[in-house]
This record gives C-alpha cells, structure tokens and sequence, in this order.
C-alpha cells in the first residue's frame, strides 16, 4: 500500500463527518498523475511554500510599514501564525489540517506591498477593481511557474478566494483559515502597536480585557478555546455570540486608535504615492516591467501593471520608485 493510500485511511478513521475527505475536491486545471507519498492537499502546501509569491510575503508590510525592529510582524509571520491557529483548530474539530495548512499558507500570496493601503490604492486604479483574496487566486492559477500557475485543488483555490470575513467557504476548513485570519491579526497588530509605541495596553477597555485576556498568549487561547467549543460537532466553524461580539469590538477599537491614526496615515500616503507614481509611470511604460509580467497583457495593461506592483515587496517598490524618480547624485554632479 503506498504512503499516501494508508494516510487517507488514517484520516478517514479519525476525521468528522463534516471534514473534507482527502479525495473531495480535489480536482485541478490539468490532471495530474497522483503522489505516491502525499495526499493532495499535501502536495498543495508544499507548491505554495516553494513558490516565489511565498518567499516574498517576508518583505511585505503586515501592519506597520518598513519598520526597523526586527520583531514587527511581516506578511510573511503573520501567515505562519494563521497557519499555526488554523491547525490547532483543525485538529481539535477532527477536520483536514493539512487542507487547513495549504489554505492558510496560500490565503495571502497576492497581498500588496504596503498592507492594506496598497490594495486600496490598486482597486481605486485598476478598472476592474483589486482584491487580495482574488489576486492571490491569480497568483496560484497564473502568475506562477512561468504562468502555468500552481495547479492546486479546487478546495485549497475556494479556501484562498473566501477566506474574507465576507466570504462563504465551501468547507469547514475554509472556515477555519478565515476565523484564524482575523484572530491571528486583531492580536498580533495589538503587540506591534504596543512595540511601536502607537498604543498602550491600558487603552483598551478594561472589560474586553476581562472577556478575551489580558496577555495576548490568554486572548489567543481565549478565542481558539470559544471556537472549539462553539463548533464541536457541529456543520459550520464560529464562535459564540459573547466571544464574537468582544472580538469585534476589539477590532473596531483597532481600527480607531491604530490604523486609522496620523501617525500610521502619514506613512500611508508616503506609500500611497509611491504607489500611483509607479502605476502610473509603468501604464505608460510597459515594456519596462519583467517579461513574465508582459506576457499576461492580452488581459490589459492594466492587469498586467496590477500584477506586477502587487507582486513588489515594500523594499522594491521604494527601490524603483527611487530609480525611476530619484536623481541620482553622481549624475547631478556631472
């Protein structure tokens, strides 16, 4: 019996009834002859990880734009924790981790440089408008691999394009990755608001506190623990209405005294700029962008520029803005 025959056995022994199996959903763009040693959810999460979008996400702002402290989250850690929270309740629920893990790794591969704001910025300047969540889709079905994409399952693809709140996963662990999402980033933007000095702990409301934690370890607890609870046996993943309505709140209080502050909005329009004078410069300049990017353009210029700005890193696209805009000093000097 090969190695990935006895895995999807071992699974089936011990996964819920509302788990996705290892061989539901699990068709692709091009057929593909089956692993001897990894189920396809498997094979899923190792493409994602080696793929270049993946390693870029460690150069891409989380919450905090360039910072200098080495401990600020990155898109990057801020996926391995949603991975991590995403598995801790996958296993306790008895569902698919490993479809869990391939969701979770994959939900932020098309992110922006610059956070939220540069995917603001690119759906106010492309005319068909820009999501993360969708161009990550199309990072993994064509801007890989020389654009032949990843290939990966339907269940991992409906995972990464539902995996905002406003989504509706076609599986219970597509529901844990978008849970997991918003637990991992309401609690990890708080430790980095408090390192950068933006927010002090005895700003929140003391009975948020009360509710969800005081330390952020006990408020991850907290909300994993409520949505094991909520969610044991049962056809969808959530938390109880209380814990929701505190970790709602929680982010509504964030959103007022962290992302919306001058401080951080100052440094959103210095990126925001940036942003637009590329967009701009490379809309009338494309055959300055990559090859690979220019071979996508018989879906518009626009796509094609969109593509290749949100695939920059914060430190790229500062370097090409400079490039491009900057004068350089030795020519200056003649």
């Amino acid at each position: 019996m090969l190695v990935r025959e006895r895995t999807v056995l071992q699974h089936r022994a011990i996964f819920s009834r509302y788990a996705c199996d290892d061989e539901r959903m699990t068709e692709r763009a091009r057929p593909m002859e089956p692993c001897p040693l990894r189920t396809d959810f498997q094979r899923d999460r190792d493409r994602i990880i080696h793929c270049k979008a993946f390693r870029r996400m460690k150069h891409k702002t989380q919450c905090f734009i360039t910072p200098e402290d080495d401990h600020f989250r990155t898109r990057l850690t801020h996926t391995m924790e949603v991975s991590q929270i995403g598995r801790t309740i996958a296993r306790a629920l008895s569902l698919n981790e490993d479809l869990t893990e391939a969701i979770a790794l994959g939900h932020d591969l098309g992110h922006t440089p610059f956070g939220h704001m540069g995917e603001r910025i690119l759906n106010r300047l492309s005319p068909g408008g820009f999501t993360h969540e969708q161009q990550s889709v199309r990072v993994v079905e064509v801007l890989e691999n020389d654009g032949a994409g990843l290939n990966l399952t339907q269940a991992v693809r409906d995972g990464i394009a539902q995996h905002p709140s406003h989504g509706h996963p076609a599986t219970l662990e597509g529901e844990v990755v978008s849970l997991s999402d918003r637990i991992a980033y309401i609690n990890h933007d708080i430790d980095d608001a408090v390192r950068a000095g933006v927010l002090h702990l005895e700003e929140i409301p003391p009975a948020l506190l009360d509710r969800l934690g005081r330390t952020h370890g006990d408020r991850i607890d907290a909300m994993i623990g409520d949505v094991v609870a909520a969610s044991e046996g049962q056809p969808h993943v959530r938390m109880t209405p209380e814990i929701y309505a505190a970790t709602m709140e929680l982010r509504a209080f964030m959103f007022q005294h962290v992302y919306l502050r001058d401080v951080v909005q100052r440094e959103e329009r210095k990126a925001e700029r940036m942003l637009e004078g590329l967009f701009d410069y490379y809309l009338k300049n494309p055959e300055q962008m990559p090859e690979e990017y220019l071979l996508h353009a018989h879906s518009g210029v626009e796509q094609a520029v969109c593509d290749y700005l949100a695939g920059m890193t914060d430190n790229y696209a500062v370097h090409k803005f400079a490039e491009i805009f900057i004068p350089k000093h030795e020519v200056l000097l003649g």
